[in-house]
């Protein structure tokens, strides 16, 4: 198979070099307005299996025949992108993970399902492999009544500028069959994730998770999403940023909650993992694309990774990868 990045930042690279080491990847097509950072990831790769494309082409990477695209530029309108694509019978993960962006690729669905193809949405460390987590935990229940996530840590400069911008913006719940707006800042939550991470203040933001889990668990009451942040990121969210995002951010994780109903009891599942977290993205961007590839995905049209792939099988090989989840099992007292 050929697959196609659009966007050669933290994400789109470690996607490129996770996508190199999979042996059904024949070729990778890279893509970015930054020309310095397509040669440098098409350099990392071995030369007959990777090449760059003009970003100002109508379609980078169709010349080329690739079956999936990965968007991974955030400044791109990806939406619109991701419409030419399936119309040219290309499959499409993006890791987008504003709220708009979000919503606006998931009315694909019925260009998608016409073309018999799959727009996968939230494809990154969270959204995404959280999705994957929570439809792992749902697996274990009769019933899902809630689903809360919360997130630490940022990845690239795009990631903490979606990070900063998330703590300044209203943020989206479900509740009980209907949308709740919030306001990004509240909800003060301390929440744990594994360690070296550990315990840290997490809160209301705007983050599109609810958008792709809502629909995966029907009948859900609640799903919330939360992002740890500290007096000053809360502070200055609704300023420009003082100075430039680091080009890779330190250790991050993600923790999902899953409460409902097995039998008679009601039952709490949590689950989480912990990495760096343009690595893990980028890894869970490569894995979609392949899955969409080979026809692995349990439907066409467009929706997150936890209506898409089955998720034990998915977990499996992305811990082969490197990126492992883990359960929290509590601890005894003493």
């Amino acid at each position: 198979m050929n697959v196609a990045i659009i966007g050669a930042g933290a994400v789109g690279a470690r996607a490129a070099r996770q996508l190199a080491s999979t042996d059904s990847v024949d070729r990778i097509v890279v893509s970015d307005s930054d020309e310095e950072k397509v040669e440098t990831v098409v350099a990392s790769l071995r030369p007959e299996r990777a090449s760059a494309a003009d970003i100002h082409d109508s379609l980078p990477g169709v010349d080329e025949r690739v079956s999936v695209v990965v968007l991974a530029a955030p400044h791109l309108a990806q939406a619109e992108l991701a419409r030419r694509y399936v119309a040219n019978g290309v499959a499409v993960v993006s890791v987008a993970d504003g709220i708009d962006d979000v919503r606006a690729l998931l009315d694909l669905d019925a260009h998608a399902r016409a073309h018999h193809t799959s727009v996968i949405v939230g494809a990154g460390f969270s959204p995404g492999l959280t999705c994957v987590l929570a439809a792992h935990a749902a697996s274990l229940f009769d019933h899902v009544d809630e689903v809360h996530v919360a997130r630490a840590g940022t990845g690239g400069p795009a990631c903490a500028s979606a990070h900063h911008r998330a703590l300044g913006s209203a943020a989206l719940d479900w509740r009980d069959g209907a949308w709740v707006n919030r306001r990004a800042g509240s909800g003060r939550e301390l929440c744990w994730f594994p360690d070296p991470i550990g315990g840290a203040d997490c809160y209301r933001a705007a983050l599109p998770d609810a958008l792709l889990l809502a629909p995966a668990f029907p009948g859900v009451g609640r799903v919330t999403a939360r992002l740890a942040a500290n007096r000053r990121d809360r502070v200055t969210s609704r300023f420009p940023m003082l100075r430039p995002p680091h080009p890779e951010g330190g250790l991050g994780a993600v923790r999902v909650e899953v409460r409902g109903r097995r039998g008679s009891a009601r039952v709490v599942q949590v689950l989480g993992a912990m990495d760096r977290p343009a690595v893990a993205a980028g890894a869970v961007a490569a894995l979609a694309a392949v899955s969409t590839a080979n026809g692995d995905v349990l439907r066409t049209g467009a929706g997150g990774l936890a209506e898409m792939v089955n998720p034990l099988p998915f977990l499996a090989e992305l811990a082969r990868r490197g990126v492992k989840a883990a359960v929290f099992e509590g601890a005894a007292a003493s």
